[in-house]
């Protein structure tokens, strides 16, 4: 296995490949050396390298996605060995969630076939080796709420990449359900 960081609007990452694909992708922490840590702890063994062709797109295509460009990463082969066959699934229809839309944990149960695995859907999105390229950062919990994000920087990245990506999610505004708000009226 090999990595490297790279440059983001959100941060330094971090990218670990193998000869069948990309192994995980690191969000950025605190600093340069967070990251780093972060992306050796979960991978030992992998040594720092120069990306290979696919690996250098799948990084532009991420860094442009973050950037705020539409970009769709379905191109982009990730190795799933040691990936347990329902987070394989839940990955799968999280990755067909397009930029600026999003899903409930309860959705993409049901797209599994029984929306009772809503919860088991959240734990595998909560242990998504590939942030990003699986994009677990458009599902939310029940509501259009934001439910957790594992991710460094919690929620809030998670709201920032929503943001990023132009994501409407939540509940409106008190202000935003009155008549005259959404008509961009005032009151006399």
């Amino acid at each position: 296995m090999a990595f490297a960081l790279f440059d983001t609007a959100i941060g330094r990452c971090g990218i670990v490949w193998s000869g069948r694909g990309i192994v995980a992708v690191q969000l950025p922490g605190k600093t340069e050396r967070a990251t780093r840590s972060l992306l050796l702890r979960r991978f030992a063994a992998a040594r720092e390298s120069e990306p290979l062709p696919p690996v250098q797109r799948a990084i532009d295509d991420i860094a442009a996605l973050l950037r705020g460009e539409v970009r769709e990463l379905g191109h982009i082969a990730i190795d799933s060995e040691g990936v347990p066959d329902f987070h394989r699934r839940v990955y799968e229809v999280a990755r067909g969630i397009r930029p600026g839309a999003t899903l409930s944990y309860g959705e993409i149960a049901e797209r599994l076939g029984d929306r009772s695995l809503a919860r088991d859907v959240a734990e595998a999105l909560g242990r998504n080796p590939t942030p990003i390229i699986v994009p677990c950062h458009r599902v939310l919990a029940a509501g259009g709420k934001m439910g957790g994000f594992s991710a460094p920087g919690g929620v809030r990245t998670k709201l920032r990449l929503l943001s990023i990506e132009g994501a409407q999610y939540g509940e409106p505004l008190l202000f935003d359900r009155l008549p005259w708000a959404a008509a961009d009226r005032r009151p006399a």
